[in-house]
């Protein structure tokens, strides 16, 4: 190709950038909001302009050339500098964007009213999501993660750990007798994607038999719902179901529990340094776990 001394656009550049990182002028078209034919236009534009082949076309196989892997590798970092420069730009020291697990967060739901009154000037907005998060290119300021411990990366306060045993509804208890833990093996266990399973908990509970097995819901929201609907037995983290043991909804009809392996952390990222606004939800949540841990509070934290 005969390279030119044309500026290639900032455009051609993004959607180069997205076809390279997906292998797919489709996905990238998805991605960006254009058809596959744009994309393959603006790509072939750009190899113009820069005279250099970016992409090995065979019939419908695509590959990135070493120039092109170098321009995407350089691109991509690019781009997430940008992308964490605009958010910088539009995060207020007042705002903090926190995330964390669905489950974690139907936790905190019943609990925001009670923030916003600690901390009237605070615009909080919460994002529930299952991935880790890029925090600089989703524009996220602090997390509350479920993890056995933080990554080097990140700055981490440990907020708690918490007890897993088995829940189900009154109704339920009421109609399959639950008396001893053996008199589970005449129910519908429900499994999540903790690290203590019913194995552990039979084990603890002196049982010889294995556990029997059921239907596995990967939510944890999903299997609580699933247990105060009468559907069957669920093994419930202690943080998760307090409310619904202290509402009636859920009762916990055996005294055996596990500790759990994972922990609650507050994390955010070393280089960052944390808003006043983030301090005040750091410690907003450090004290409602300090209540939840307390005697006279372990029913529910408030």
């Amino acid at each position: 190709m005969r390279r030119t001394h044309a500026k290639p656009p900032l455009r051609s550049l993004q959607v180069f950038e997205a076809a390279a990182r997906h292998g797919s002028f489709t996905v990238a078209g998805d991605e960006l909001g254009i058809t596959q034919s744009g994309v393959s236009r603006q790509v072939s534009d750009l190899e113009a302009v820069l005279g250099v082949a970016l992409f090995l076309r065979k019939g419908a196989r695509l590959s990135v050339t070493p120039a092109g892997e170098r321009l995407s590798s350089r691109l991509k970092a690019a781009f997430t500098d940008i992308k964490s420069a605009v958010a910088d730009a539009q995060r207020s020291d007042q705002v903090v964007t926190l995330t964390m697990l669905p489950s974690v967060a139907r936790w905190f739901a019943p609990r925001l009213g009670n923030f916003m009154t600690a901390n009237p000037g605070i615009d909080l907005r919460i994002t529930a999501s299952r991935h880790l998060v890029d925090f600089a290119s989703e524009g996220v300021d602090a997390a509350i993660r479920y993890s056995p411990g933080p990554s080097d990366t990140l700055e981490a306060v440990k907020l708690g750990t918490e007890t897993i045993t088995p829940v189900c509804s009154p109704g339920y208890v009421r109609e399959h007798g639950l008396n001893a833990p053996e008199d589970l093996y005449r129910t519908t266990l429900l499994f999540s994607d903790i690290p203590e399973d019913w194995a552990a908990w039979f084990k603890a509970a002196g049982c010889e038999r294995p556990a029997p097995t059921g239907p596995r819901l990967g939510d944890d929201g999903a299997i609580l719902q699933a247990a105060i609907d009468g559907q069957g037995v669920a093994l419930g983290r202690s943080l998760l179901v307090a409310d619904d043991l202290a509402a009636g909804r859920l009762v916990a009809p055996f005294s055996v529990r596990l500790d759990a392996s994972y922990a609650y952390w507050f994390v955010h990222p070393k280089d960052m340094m944390p808003s006043n606004a983030i301090r005040a939800v750091r410690a907003w949540l450090d004290d409602q776990f300090e209540r939840r841990a307390s005697p006279s509070n372990s029913a529910a934290p408030s």
